[in-house]
């Protein structure tokens, strides 16, 4: 046999074998967010807590022998570049469902995507009522509301003696939504903010915010607003002099946040939506952390453990939705979850309520972690 002939041999061979191979089919899963920007620590952060269950769920094989493939567009927390990221995932990119948007107006620019092609939208990123009620047929949400929280936050301050309280808010749907918790918690006590102090979300202005907070007096601040912003306006109260108590709700629950605040982190309370990160009494904490160790990570964050609990409702949804998924099946199969039991937490939807779990706690920062 010439060398020729021998090359064109195996070359027949090696065809062969690829059209003797069955195809490694995916399913297709779309996530816009700001994977760069303000809140980038902790959107990182909830990506590889979700990817701890679909890097377990590919390793089995996959979903009825599909493997998930998550694309992932980064939206630089900006909420045109969201509705346009969406867009793209849905028309473009065919993907089945979208996972875990950050942001609540950028989550709602996303909408009238979902919408129009029958898209699920699982797991958002946010707490804004919103996206609850009236309820959104194609978003279903894993994590609590953010007035919720709020109100967890103002009924901890006033409970423990602080009447003086003031409240930073984003002037946006989020910041909005939150301060409208926040208030629920004062007129149930009674009680008014010592100050309501309004913050751009792109350039809060501390020079005015911060003279605001101890004009008023403050004994604390319940601090409504995202990643680097929050950051910055801790460290500014505190380099103007107020020891007021800082409290901020559980979108800024991230290691990144923490690192970010540096020494200022000593104190702030964080509200969280989902049981310690630490808390191995509830079955899915034990789990992730077991799968985190497996991948080297000493460590969880309670963002982590938010995206951890979103893809495992994802992964469920495609099981139920059967082989070969269409996006009205993974939106049926939603619809029909009924306490499911993701570990410890149960969370069941129905065609007319979407709100998943509702769990709220309050956690302090001290040596680096978060404490309960």
């Amino acid at each position: 046999m010439t060398k020729k002939h021998g090359r064109l041999r195996a070359a027949l061979i090696a065809l062969g074998a690829l059209v003797l191979l069955p195809a490694q089919a995916q399913i297709l899963i779309g996530q816009t967010a700001g994977m760069t920007g303000p809140v980038a620590a902790s959107v990182n952060e909830t990506i590889g807590g979700a990817q701890l269950v679909i890097d377990a769920a590919n390793a089995q094989g996959g979903v009825h022998g599909e493997k998930i493939e998550v694309i992932r567009l980064d939206d630089g927390f900006d909420v045109k570049r969201a509705g346009e990221n969406g867009r793209a995932l849905i028309e473009d990119r065919k993907v089945l469902a979208l996972f875990m948007s950050r942001g609540t107006p950028h989550s709602q620019a996303i909408i009238p995507w979902l919408d129009k092609h029958g898209v699920a939208l699982i797991g958002p990123s946010t707490g804004a009522m919103v996206l609850h009620k009236p309820v959104q047929r194609n978003v279903f949400n894993v994590r609590a509301t953010y007035q919720r929280e709020a109100e967890k936050a103002v009924q901890h301050l006033l409970t423990i003696g602080m009447v003086r309280i003031a409240v930073v808010h984003v002037t946006d749907s989020f910041g909005a939504d939150a301060l409208e918790g926040a208030m629920t918690g004062f007129g149930k006590a009674k009680a008014q903010p010592a100050a309501t102090v309004p913050a751009d979300r792109d350039k809060p202005d501390y020079a005015a915010i911060v003279p605001a907070i101890v004009q008023a007096k403050a004994q604390a601040v319940l601090w409504i607003g995202s990643g680097s912003a929050v950051v910055e306006g801790i460290k500014a109260l505190r380099a103007a002099g107020s020891a007021a108590q800082v409290v901020t709700l559980s979108n800024n629950a991230s290691s990144g946040f923490i690192k970010q605040l540096g020494e200022a982190s000593r104190g702030v309370v964080v509200t969280q939506v989902f049981p310690s990160e630490r808390s191995i009494s509830y079955p899915m904490v034990k789990e992730a952390i077991a799968l985190a160790k497996a991948k080297g990570q000493n460590e969880l964050s309670p963002a982590a453990l938010e995206g951890f609990a979103s893809a495992k409702v994802l992964v469920e949804a495609l099981r139920r939705a059967g082989p070969k998924p269409t996006r009205a099946r993974v939106v049926a199969a939603l619809d029909g979850l009924r306490d499911y039991d993701l570990g410890g937490l149960e969370i069941s939807y129905t065609p007319q309520d979407h709100s998943g779990i509702d769990f709220a706690d309050l956690s302090i920062i001290s040596e680096g972690r978060f404490k309960r």
